[in-house]
C-alpha cells in the first residue's frame, strides 16, 4: 500500500505550493538566451539546477513549459533548488518541436552546449544562486547537451566555480561514444531498459569507458522503461516520424513509467545536492 501510494503521488503533474515560472533573459554572445525561472522564495543563495529541454522543446501550445519541466522544476524547488529553462529553440525563432528534423539548426554539441555556458556565467552574477551548487540536467536531446558540455576540454577558465554535478536522463550516446566521452564533474545517466528511440548499450558502453579517465560517471537502466518514462502522466504509445530512432524507422514508443519515474524522482535530487 505505502507503495502504491508513493507512485501515486509522484504521477501529479503539479506541485501548488512551488513557485511559478518568471521569464528571464541570458547574455549570450550578441544575442538573448529567454528562459524561464523556478525559484524558491526567499533570498537564497540557492543551490540551481540549470534545466535543458528535449527535442520536443521548452513550452507547450499555450506558450508555458510543458507539463516534464514545469513538474521536474516545481519538485526540485521543493528540494531547495532554484531552477532555470533556457529555450534553446524559441531564443533563435524556431516554433514546435524538432523531433522530426534531421538538419537541426540548433545542434546539442555546439548551440546548446554554449546555452550551457551562457546560462552558468549569467547565475555566477546573480546575488540569489549559490556559485558553488550550480548542476546540470537534460532530457533526450537536452541530455546529449548535458553530456558535451560537462567534457573535461571545456572547463571554465574564468575563475568561478565549475558545475557541481550532471544528470541526463535517457540521452542518446552514440556520438559521444564514437567521441571517448568523459566527464570533469560527477555525471548520472538515466536510461530505459526498453527505450527506442535511443541505444541504451550505447550508454552503457560510453559510461564503461570513462572510467580511470574521468570524474564519477554512473549509469541505472530501468527494465521495462522507454523514453520519457518520467513524464508525469503520458500513457504510453507509438509515434512515428521521428528523425532519429534506435533502428533508423522514425518508429518510437514514449509513456510514463511509475516506478522508473518514481527512483527518477529521488535518485537526481539526490545526485544534484552532491
Amino acid at each position: 500500500m505505502r507503495l502504491l501510494l508513493a507512485l501515486a503521488a509522484c504521477m501529479i503533474p503539479a506541485l501548488a505550493w512551488a513557485a511559478e515560472p518568471v521569464p528571464v533573459e541570458i547574455p549570450n554572445g550578441d544575442a538573448k538566451l529567454r528562459a524561464v525561472l523556478y525559484k524558491p522564495d526567499g533570498d537564497g543563495p540557492f543551490a540551481t539546477v540549470v534545466g535543458l529541454h528535449g527535442c520536443e522543446g521548452l513550452l507547450n501550445a499555450q506558450g508555458a513549459p510543458s507539463a516534464r519541466y514545469r513538474d521536474w522544476a516545481q519538485r526540485l524547488n521543493t528540494a531547495g533548488f532554484a531552477v532555470v529553462l533556457p529555450d534553446s529553440y524559441a531564443s533563435r525563432g524556431i516554433a514546435g518541436s524538432q523531433c522530426a528534423v534531421r538538419s537541426r539548426a540548433v545542434r546539442p554539441d555546439r548551440e546548446r552546449v554554449g546555452d550551457v555556458q551562457a546560462a552558468r556565467g549569467w547565475l555566477h552574477e546573480q546575488a540569489w544562486v549559490a556559485g558553488d551548487r550550480i548542476a546540470l540536467l537534460g532530457w533526450s536531446n537536452g541530455g546529449i547537451a548535458a553530456l558535451w558540455a560537462v567534457r573535461p576540454r571545456l572547463a571554465p577558465k574564468d575563475g568561478k566555480a565549475d558545475f557541481r554535478s550532471a544528470a541526463a536522463l535517457y540521452p542518446g550516446c552514440r556520438r559521444l561514444l564514437n567521441a571517448a566521452w568523459s566527464t570533469r564533474v560527477p555525471t548520472l545517466v538515466l536510461v530505459g531498459a526498453a527505450d527506442d528511440q535511443i541505444r541504451p548499450a550505447d550508454c552503457q558502453q560510453m559510461v564503461a569507458g570513462a572510467k580511470g579517465r574521468s570524474a564519477r560517471a554512473v549509469i541505472h537502466v530501468y527494465q521495462g522503461a522507454y523514453h520519457d518514462f518520467d513524464h508525469p502522466s503520458r500513457r504510453m504509445q507509438t509515434r512515428s516520424g521521428y528523425a532519429f530512432s534506435a533502428d533508423g524507422s522514425g518508429r518510437v514508443h514514449t509513456g510514463t513509467h511509475p516506478s522508473a519515474r518514481a527512483d527518477a524522482l529521488r535518485r537526481v535530487p539526490e545526485w544534484l545536492k552532491r
